[in-house]
């Protein structure tokens, strides 16, 4: 009986296992199942990943291929305008080659005198050399035109027409003339790809390029003489404004911040070497990345490269026009040398004190108070150590218009009496009223003026700055590149008031960049998101 039930206690054993080891069985191919469906799942989902991945970046492609496209087309076509309305205006295409350097207005035909008499010389060296040791133009005088008159656009569209052969094929008045508006197509292109960049839509790029053709009265000299400097100069200046926005939009370290940066030097020289006025232009835009830093706006590593592109350029032009003693003493080199040691101040002193809000703010103060007084002794240093730096006329004639310094000089007071210098009247405010530009930018500077000022209070009470900053959140103001166009048109607004709208041509083209920026993007257009938000 033992035996009996011994052997039924091991075949119920034996059953026991047989059917544990079907469950575990059964239980093992369940998770192979599963395993299977999940790896099944996974395998559809990364084609379908894929798929929208590729199709986001042909998107992308196709808006940058378009956008370009747009860009362009906006150049040639106001191009193609400017040389029809030139035509139109003095009969070039019916005029002898004597009558053509007549019709420059305003004296301008000088410029294109010295461009012909460059063509006429042997060879590009030998035109060069008679224009540095020019015996002709003055009276019993020896004198370096090309230094006195800024004759580089002269000379580089010169060597240009030599360089290409256009000996045969074009005359050197359509040629130079053609250099001209090619500059103004590249200054709208310029325009459309700025305005596109800060509000990520090339409709606010037509709108920008719409307001400047129609304003073009007082954004531009070209209608008015097309030889003179700031028409070859401010072009260069509106590829290294969009420059800028694109520097200080991009992410710190990506091949686009560094493409912007390259772009932004190269025109800065070229700014500065075609107009002696350049110098005080990025004055301006550098009191407004001071301002911006102290108020933590904009990282102070961009602020420290962008002064490093200035102060790069400033000595390549200090040797590419023979030494000119007036870069020494312009306000751009002194800005650039005072905040050296005033940033040096703070950074030791926040590294010794432990400050709370209010040292914040304080610091910041301190900070701007810094960078004031080292401008105001760097410029009084140099002009003591190079006397001939502090007989910078233009920097004398701005000293006289502003009721700083006066004068008994007859050409200086002269000059005050020209209708480019005189206060702008009350027709300018008329026309851009009528062309709604002056209405929309009321509102929308309101808008960024009271978005900006709350992102400054954030900053100083120890907000860090949000790296992932949409248009769509209501905070426009927080991102650099919009408080820098804010702050630059506001500083140009003002000198504009000094002077007559075509003396800072570069307003009407700020203007429209800020107003498309903010009429276009996604929870700004209607201004109450943005004001709901503050």
């Amino acid at each position: 009986m033992a035996e009996i039930r011994c052997r039924k206690s091991a075949a119920l054993e034996g059953e026991a296992a047989e059917e544990s080891r079907s469950v575990a069985a059964e239980e093992e191919e369940e998770r192979r199942e599963s395993r299977g469906d999940e790896d099944g799942q996974e395998e559809r989902v990364q084609p379908s990943t894929r798929k929208s991945a590729a199709a986001s970046w042909l998107q992308a492609v196709l808006r940058m291929f378009f956008g370009a496209m747009a860009a362009v087309a906006c150049g040639m076509l106001y191009a193609g305008y400017l040389s029809g309305f030139h035509d139109r205006k003095f009969w070039f295409s019916s005029r002898q080659e004597l009558e053509w350097e007549a019709s420059f207005p305003g004296g301008s035909g000088l410029y294109y005198h010295y461009y012909k008499r460059l063509l006429a010389a042997p060879s590009f060296s030998s035109g060069f050399y008679e224009l540095t040791e020019d015996n002709g133009t003055v009276s019993g005088r020896t004198i370096n035109a090309v230094k006195q008159l800024f004759l580089y656009p002269e000379l580089i569209t010169s060597f240009l027409y030599r360089v290409t052969g256009s000996q045969n094929r074009v005359e050197p008045v359509s040629f130079y003339l053609g250099s001209v508006f090619g500059l103004q197509a590249v200054c709208v292109s310029a325009l459309f790809v700025c305005s596109w960049a800060l509000s990520g839509t090339c409709v606010a790029g037509m709108l920008a390029v719409s307001w400047f053709v129609i304003n073009r009265q007082d954004a531009s000299r070209v209608e008015q003489g097309v030889p003179l400097r700031e028409n070859w100069a401010l072009p260069f200046f509106s590829c290294q404004v969009a420059a800028l926005t694109g520097f200080l939009s991009r992410s710190t370290g990506s091949a686009s911040e560094m493409f912007c940066y390259l772009m932004l030097s190269a025109c800065s020289f070229s700014f500065l070497l075609l107009w002696e006025l350049g110098h005080y232009f990025l004055f301006v835009q550098g009191v407004c990345l001071v301002l911006l830093d102290s108020l933590d706006l904009v990282p102070p590593r961009k602020t420290a490269d962008v002064y490093r592109a200035y102060l790069g350029s400033l000595v390549l032009v200090y040797l590419a026009q023979f030494q000119n003693a007036s870069l020494l003493g312009s306000p751009l080199l002194s800005l650039l040398i005072g905040s050296v040691p005033a940033r040096y101040f703070q950074r030791k002193m926040k590294m010794k004190m432990k400050v709370g809000r209010l040292g914040a703010r304080v610091m910041k103060l301190l900070q701007v108070h810094l960078v004031v007084s080292c401008v105001f002794t760097c410029s009084f240093l140099v002009k003591k150590l190079f006397p001939a730096s502090g007989a910078d006329f233009t920097l004398q004639l701005l000293e006289a218009k502003l009721g700083l310094n006066s004068t008994a000089d007859f050409v200086t007071n002269f000059l005050l009496c020209q209708e480019a210098l005189r206060a702008p009247g009350q027709d300018l405010f008329l026309r851009l009223t009528q062309t709604s530009l002056l209405p929309f930018y009321v509102l929308v500077l309101t808008v960024c003026l009271l978005s900006a000022l709350q992102a400054a209070f954030r900053r100083l009470s120890g907000q860090p700055i949000s790296s992932s900053l949409r248009l769509e959140d209501g905070r426009i103001g927080e991102q650099p590149a919009v408080a820098y166009h804010l702050l630059h048109t506001l500083l140009l607004g003002v000198l504009t008031l000094l002077f007559d709208g075509s003396v800072c041509p570069g307003v009407c083209p700020d203007v429209s960049v800020l107003v498309s920026l903010s009429s276009f993007c996604p929870g700004v257009c209607p201004g109450v998101s943005v004001l709901v938000s503050l």
